[in-house]
């Protein structure tokens, strides 16, 4: 069954005639056309029983219908859109509509209630179970992004130096993906040296690398239509024992999980065996985010790995591994591999050594 037939599936069993999608990559999911509107709009409509309609920017008209054997329709700036759409859509009759309500901004929602009267329910979860296991071809694709993301925290390492700063070493990193074919980083790329990385989302700058401290690597690309992430921490010069410890820490966390994953276990019992480790250490106040978040199309995405979560892994399963320590002013360690669930463990989509590496400072 076809993505679109399984929306239409869904449909006839909720007894609904239309899904309206606004999410680019969702759109992508369904359709393979990728399209980034900005301030415009982009919708997909799939009609239970009619044909889909893709409506987009009208400079993206041309390349959409070399791509679909659907009808697609477009808008220039001057034109009102919501009018547009009404006009070209084959019917804007269904009592019930489904929409990605985690995607709708109160514009969009508002001009979609411009055009149809019915009543509005949730699509957002169904889309998730759809994504939530991935196939062995998109598995293929998440380990190519990996080996990529694998070769950008490599060019980081290569450039460490007392004499550069943060922004330096990310500037080589992306500088160099550019040039292996890589046009996008998944995420702003992070280089924290020091007390810096003491903040889980700390802004990377004109820090200059700092010797005798960890230095911390938060990275990814996306290519092939997927994302990769991953988080390395490495030592610069002699940092002292009590960092070294703290990274041990860390890794100790995070084996305790990975080797925990298996189908039939929940996310807050994964979340969990990373957790018991740093809090049995002392250190539970300093971990302060979840463990991890779904990884595909999208960096973050469903599932959440987290207390509270009862839901339970399945193969295929696409999700990071980051359990991290933030020590105000002290330290700052986060270590972390996206991977998939296989039948009796999980593999992870990057392979960079994990054991602290050292480096001249």
């Amino acid at each position: 069954m076809t993505k679109i037939n399984q929306i239409r599936h869904f449909l006839s069993q909720q007894d609904a005639k239309l899904a309206i999608f606004s999410d680019p990559v969702t759109i992508n999911y369904l359709t393979g056309f990728a399209c980034d509107p900005h301030e415009r709009q982009l919708f997909f409509f799939v009609y239970r029983d009619l044909a889909p309609v893709l409506f987009v920017p009208a400079l993206e008209v041309a390349r959409a219908t070399s791509q679909l054997d659907f009808p697609v329709f477009g808008y220039i700036d001057s034109e009102n859109p919501w009018e547009k759409i009404k006009a070209v859509l084959p019917t804007t009759d269904s009592p019930t509509l489904y929409a990605e309500f985690d995607h709708l901004n109160v514009t969009k929602f508002q001009g979609l209630q411009s055009i149809f009267s019915g009543r509005f329910e949730n699509l957002t979860p169904y889309i998730q179970s759809m994504r939530l296991i991935k196939s062995e071809d998109e598995i293929k694709k998440m380990l190519i992004t990996g080996d990529y993301a694998d070769k950008a925290v490599q060019v980081g390492f290569n450039n460490i130096s007392l004499q550069v700063t943060e922004t330096d070493i990310i500037a080589q990193i992306e500088f160099e993906m550019k040039k292996q074919g890589i046009s996008k980083m998944s995420f702003e790329t992070m280089v924290l040296t020091g007390n810096n990385a003491a903040n889980p989302h700390g802004i990377p700058g004109t820090n200059k690398i700092e010797n005798n401290a960890l230095l911390l690597f938060d990275l990814g690309v996306e290519t092939l239509g997927y994302t990769s992430d991953m988080t390395r921490t490495v030592a610069v010069g002699k940092p002292d024992q009590f960092k070294i410890d703290i990274y041990n820490l860390c890794l100790e966390a995070q084996m305790a999980a990975m080797d925990f994953i298996k189908p039939g276990v929940t996310a807050a019992e994964v979340d969990a065996a990373a957790r018991q480790v740093i809090e049995k250490a002392g250190y539970g106040e300093y971990f302060n985010h979840r463990l991890g978040h779904g990884i595909g199309m999208d960096v973050h995405e469903f599932p959440s790995i987290m207390a509270g979560n009862d839901l339970v892994l399945e193969e295929g399963m696409c999700f990071s591994v980051e359990p991290g320590i933030y020590i105000p002013e002290k330290v700052g360690v986060r270590i972390e591999d996206c991977g998939y669930v296989t039948k009796d463990g999980f593999k992870p989509f990057t392979q960079t050594p994990k054991d602290l590496l050292y480096f001249e400072g």
